[in-house]
């Protein structure tokens, strides 16, 4: 049996990376629609050697869709979401418009797929850096519960999007070639090449970021716990694709790295990457294009008894966004947990 698929921002990077994983897992997709905005529309890209052509998204072009993913931005999503879920679509979105709507499970498959059976038309998939980090974290909660999370991201250009990726390159080609003064940054506010920018997306009044505040709140909801301190520095580093993440937590009762490697070796999701002495562990350019989350530098926090410190890396346009979506269709399919409008 075959889904009807409609891809939301499909001529984006995480819409280019939709199409490839589709197509990777043979999802069972019986007829595909790309949509984007008017000044996208027109353009085709292909799919299993085919060109599709890319139409512009409206409120009718969802009638007889299964399953929407959108990854075009909150406005989008907000405007056009709706209107997805009443045609009978499953909206898979990749935005943060609807994350803490109590209504709408925030999901990532290996932690909480259940959520899923609660959805009513909507499924938020998370950010991208909390979506490894969770990954990574959820196996040693289930056997030492968490009791706090500080997290450090340096986080990849591509996360900004097409323009971000296109500006780091051409500050590096600048300097490489020598170019006097400095390219004006358009992207960000200062340069990103040979720099590292302790912020992302915007300050908030209590001067931490909304990526930052994305990080405590998604990752309360995603483990079900609403309590859990979480303080997060997310930081953007002239990286081309690939997030990395410094973690440290504080569990319930002391916990060996032996353990914590052993549980994390036979985690959903997660390669474990660590032998320093053969100078082995997880790096953001070998982690591009790659499905896991990898996990490495697993050592015990000397300063304090129960804490675990590790450093963990995942493709932010695959597991961070594009691949966590389509596992979350997956799950739907399996489920059998289509829109009931769609199954009428």
């Amino acid at each position: 049996m075959g889904f009807r698929v409609a891809i939301v921002g499909a001529t984006g990077l995480v819409g280019s990376e939709f199409l490839r994983v589709l197509e990777q897992r043979a999802f069972p997709i019986d007829s595909l629609k790309l949509l984007a905005s008017d000044r996208s529309a027109g353009k085709r890209l292909c799919f299993m050697g085919e060109e599709h052509e890319v139409e512009e998204t409206t409120e009718d072009c969802f009638d007889g869709i299964d399953i929407a993913l959108f990854s075009a931005g909150g406005d989008i999503s907000r405007r056009f979401s709706p209107a997805a879920a009443r045609a009978g679509a499953v909206v898979i979105d990749n935005s943060s418009a609807f994350r803490m709507d109590p209504q709408v499970p925030l999901v990532v498959p290996e932690v909480n797929p259940d959520d899923i059976r609660d959805h009513r038309g909507i499924i938020a998939n998370p950010n991208c850096s909390t979506i490894q980090m969770v990954v990574a974290l959820n196996p040693i909660h289930q056997v030492n519960p968490i009791q706090r999370i500080v997290v450090s991201t340096y986080q990849a250009v591509s996360g900004t999007g097409s323009a971000a990726v296109d500006e780091l390159r051409e500050q590096i080609d600048h300097a490489v070639k020598g170019g006097n003064g400095e390219v004006t940054p358009q992207a960000y506010p200062h340069p990103i090449a040979f720099n590292a920018l302790p912020f992302v997306e915007s300050f908030l009044d209590n001067d931490y970021t909304t990526e930052e505040w994305k990080m405590v709140q998604e990752t309360r909801k995603i483990m079900h716990e609403q309590d859990m301190p979480v303080c997060a520095t997310c930081v953007r580093v002239p990286v081309y694709v690939g997030h990395g993440e410094s973690v440290n937590v504080e569990l319930s009762r002391p916990m060996s790295a032996r353990e914590a490697r052993e549980i994390l070796a036979d985690a959903p999701g997660v390669a474990v990457q660590d032998d320093p002495g053969s100078q082995r562990y997880p790096l953001p350019l070998y982690a591009e294009g790659t499905d896991d989350v990898f996990v490495g530098r697993i050592r015990e926090d000397l300063s304090h008894p129960s804490g675990l410190a590790m450093w963990v890396v995942a493709d932010n346009l695959r597991k961070g966004a594009a691949l966590n979506a389509v596992q979350i269709a997956e799950v739907v399919v399996k489920e059998e947990v289509l829109s009931p409008i769609a199954r009428r």
